[in-house]
């Protein structure tokens, strides 16, 4: 399935031009596709809308309808296999993608109940935390996902996203990237750009 990606960044007027010319740059490759599995810290703003043809709403609404008819299909499958782990993390994805948040991470959290420690499903619901206001939150669950598999990047990238945007702590999010790179020296921001090359610039500004 589809990843939806973000990443804002604020700070002061002195060094928001370069963050954000250096982030600019990372959510173009977000909006471009997934590098890794489930790099998905889904924009808060969407993009700008350009006049759709008809068949691009035709399309859209009948995407629409389909996702609304496999949330009612997985509904009514757990009513009656309320244990199926996979059901419960495919219900949460399709509630991510239409942006339910609270919905999604209820059901987050019955797929982890069901299978404690699993690290894309404890980062994903991060996103959803982080969506939902609750920024605090999402760093707790990306924590877990990478207590869960400390080598799983995708935890580690958004947990600095989340520092650097929602927390003001750039420093910590510097951090967050640095142990990334610790655990892949060679690991790259979305659009290609060296992470090891972003951290730089980043604290060269500091």
């Amino acid at each position: 399935m589809d990843k939806k990606k973000e990443i804002v960044l604020t700070g002061m007027v002195h060094k928001q031009t370069l963050y954000m010319a250096i982030l600019v740059a990372i959510t173009v490759g977000f909006m471009a596709g997934a590098m890794y599995t489930s790099f998905k810290l889904a924009g808060d703003t969407p993009m700008a809308q350009q006049p759709s043809a008809p068949s691009d709403h035709t399309d859209s609404q009948e995407m629409s309808a389909e996702t609304g008819s496999r949330i009612l299909k997985l509904e009514q499958f757990l009513k009656e296999n309320p244990d199926n782990v996979d059901a419960w993390t495919q219900l949460g994805n399709l509630f991510f993608d239409t942006n339910r948040f609270g919905d999604a991470i209820e059901a987050y959290e019955r797929s982890l109940a069901l299978k404690p420690g699993d690290p894309g499903v404890l980062t994903d619901m991060g996103v959803m935390y982080r969506r939902n206001k609750n920024p605090q939150k999402a760093i707790e669950t990306f924590d877990l996902a990478i207590a869960a598999d400390p080598a799983f990047e995708t935890a580690r990238f958004n947990k600095g996203v989340v520092l650097m945007h929602d927390m003001d702590d750039m420093a910590g999010g510097i951090q967050a990237w640095e142990a990334l790179l610790k655990v892949n020296p060679m690991a790259k921001s979305p659009n290609g750009e060296s992470l090891t090359f972003l951290v730089e610039r980043m604290k060269e500004k500091l």
